[in-house]
């Protein structure tokens, strides 16, 4: 989905949404979605006797628990960074993309601060191709992405310093997905390229970290999928 300003007559431009807003605002459309719902219901009804008073108050608990989902902060302990991956997961199924994560170090962990944002149509396989030259799916693009954002946050801080997205996404091909690829024998590659085949490591990786509850690598990943996964497929 994607959204255009048609109609600013009305509309305001703000630094910061408070609370103290976002509550008015919230308040505003539920009297007004509630009126348009009576309205209907009283010329044409609602489909299943709903109401439309508690249609309106469901829609702003969906609102809510949505703006906590994108909005709330999580700690992860250092070795498990699979789960900044499982959270972006959700997110993206939302249909948010994720391409800023704020690191902020708390005791012995990591609070992981995600700053979602609404993106149109094949933006992932644009994206992707833009900074790697990698051509694929927006599925897998957007699963690869993840995992250049990843390596960026893991660069920056042993810099201690923001590392830009360009200069990552060179570091990720020659530090991540060319081990990754060139370990695979070429007879057991399938026909499939390369970024299909890490797009694959990159879910044995997932079904593994799950398994033992930490995060276990790219190179025993990449390891593991080659002699569990394309050998067993090939036989």
């Amino acid at each position: 989905m994607a959204a255009y300003l048609v109609d600013a007559e009305t509309g305001e431009l703000l630094d910061d949404l408070t609370d103290h807003r976002r509550e008015f605002d919230l308040e505003l459309a539920h009297t007004n979605i509630a009126g348009d719902l009576m309205d209907l219901d009283a010329s044409v009804g609602l489909p299943g006797q709903l109401d439309p008073i508690d249609l309106a108050d469901s829609l702003l608990v969906r609102y809510e628990n949505l703006w906590a989902e994108l909005t709330r902060s999580d700690v992860f302990d250092p070795e498990d960074q699979y789960l900044i991956e499982k959270r972006i997961g959700r997110l993206n199924e939302l249909g948010f993309d994720v391409e800023e994560m704020e690191i902020t170090t708390v005791d012995n962990g990591k609070q992981v601060k995600m700053v979602p944002r609404v993106v149109e149509h094949w933006h992932h396989k644009r994206r992707l191709a833009s900074l790697t030259g990698l051509q694929v799916q927006e599925n897998q693009a957007r699963r690869l992405l993840n995992s250049l954002n990843r390596y960026r946050i893991i660069l920056s801080e042993q810099e201690g310093r923001d590392v830009p997205l360009p200069v990552a996404a060179y570091r990720w091909i020659s530090e991540v997905f060319n081990p990754s690829v060139q370990i695979i024998p070429h007879d057991l590659k399938g026909g499939l390229d390369d970024a299909e085949l890490f797009h694959e490591i990159l879910e044995h990786r997932w079904y593994l970290s799950e398994e033992r509850h930490q995060d276990v690598g790219m190179p025993y990943a990449a390891q593991s999928y080659v002699d569990n996964v394309l050998r067993q497929r090939h036989h």
